[in-house]
Order: structure tokens, then sequence, then C-alpha cells
């Protein structure tokens, strides 16, 4: 008897987006959404959130004794109990041209996601908002707030981290309250480095049947900056009149270049 091959099992059809209490959802985030919303978070969880494409993958390095927790739920969506339980919460946040770029490439490979159509039409739907977990906008922001009235969230920049992880990591570490050794210290920050963890199967994602590796890898490049190869000049100029318009009322500042 034949055994199919990978290249021939079928990868399941993809999901419809629909709006979910104000964002734009697939199915699979929201068909056990009551136990989400219930779940009962400890005071010493550490929730590690992020916009999709913008770094969780930094949790799969740190060794932390209590819970380590990964969400991209935009803050008003957070379970209560976190709140409640003062549960320490480590924000990361991507600027929105990589994150954009990051976000395409993963919706093409991952057959979990809506179809996002080419590259001009995944972007036209980036400004507009049209994304799972909702606008990018929205979601930095609404982190980027509550930090004002949280004292226990912690708010990085993805580019930071790839500029100077070691500083980065140190904060980090701080932050937590983990009394890690020097020799620990650089373990993380060779972990949490892009090229680790392309080869690492923990955060690649390689052995998940939803997604497509042939179209792209779940580690595509990791660089800030990227989004010079995608944008052209029409683009990037329409961008950054919507980016002005949607940020102007924030103090959070981004940086598309290091």
């Amino acid at each position: 008897m034949e055994t199919p091959d990978s290249s021939s099992m079928k990868l399941p059809s993809r999901p419809e987006l629909f709006d979910f209490e104000g964002i734009s959802m697939v199915h699979y985030f929201t068909d056990n959404w009551e136990k989400v919303k219930n779940f009962q978070a400890r005071p010493d969880d550490v929730l590690i959130a992020t916009y999709p494409k913008a770094g969780t993958e930094l949790a799969d390095n740190l060794p932390t004794s209590p819970r380590l927790i990964k969400t991209h739920l935009p803050v008003q969506l957070v379970p209560r109990s976190f709140w409640e339980q003062n549960s320490k919460i480590v924000y990361v946040a991507r600027n929105a041209k990589d994150n954009a770029v990051s976000y395409f490439h993963f919706d093409r490979m991952n057959m979990a996601q809506p179809e996002p159509g080419d590259w001009n039409t995944f972007l036209q739907k980036f400004m507009e908002g049209k994304n799972v977990f909702g606008p990018w906008y929205d979601h930095v922001i609404g982190w980027w707030e509550k930090k004002q009235t949280y004292s226990n969230l912690l708010y990085l920049f993805y580019e930071d981290l790839v500029e100077d992880t070691g500083h980065e990591v140190e904060r980090l570490c701080s932050f937590l309250g983990l009394s890690t050794s020097v020799e620990e210290r650089e373990k993380i920050t060779k972990g949490v480095q892009f090229d680790a963890m392309k080869q690492n199967k923990m955060t690649n994602y390689s052995t998940l049947p939803v997604m497509d590796f042939k179209i792209s890898p779940f580690m595509r490049k990791g660089k800030v900056g990227d989004w010079k190869n995608h944008f052209t000049v029409a683009q990037n100029e329409q961008f950054d009149e919507v980016y002005k318009e949607k940020m102007k009322n924030t103090t959070v500042k981004f940086r598309t270049l290091i």
C-alpha cells in the first residue's frame, strides 16, 4: 500500500475572516472563547503579548519556572484575571512596515489564515485593519496606553531587540526578577537572535501540518528594514499617510530602520 508523501497531502481549506468583539478573527481563535475569557491567571504567570509576527518566539528562550503564556490578543480581550492577579506582562512591538511584510509571508504559507491575495491586496487590508487580531495600529496603541496605568507591563521594541539583544535581555530578566548568571544571559541572548531561532524546531514550527514551507518558512528573515524590498514608492507614500492619521494621538514611536 502506498503512503502519500507530504507534498500530495491535502492542506486544510482556509478560514473566513469575521467580526468578533469589534476585531477581525477566524474561528480557530474564537471556538473556545468562554474558556479563554474565563482563564484563571496566577500572580506568578508571565504573559508575552504581541501582534502576530512581531516576536513572541522570544518566550521560547526564557528559563522561567512560572507559566509562560503567549497571546496575540489586543489588550481589551485579555482575560480579566491577568489584571486581577497583577501578572507580569511583556509586550513586544514591531514597526508596522516590517510587521506587514512578515504577516503577508506568514499568511501565504499558513493555511489556518485567510487567503492574503497578492502583496498590494494584503497591504490595503493591513491598512484597513482587516487582519486576524485586528488593526496593528490599535494593537500597539492599546498596549502602550495600558502601560501607563498597569505597572507590571514591560513594553519592548523588536528593533531594539535586534540592535542590542544583550541590553534588552538584561531589561527583560530584571523585569521578570530572574537572577541569571552572565552565562545564562548570554545563552538567552544567543537563543533569541534570529539565526538561532530559525534553526530551532520549537520556534520555526517546521512540524506543523497547516504550514506550507514550500511557500515561505515560518522564520523568514527577522531583519529590520526588509520592508524596503516590498513597498513600492507609491505604496510607501500611501502607507505613511494612513500611518500619520492612525497614530496621531499616541506617543509611541517606532523605527523602521536601524
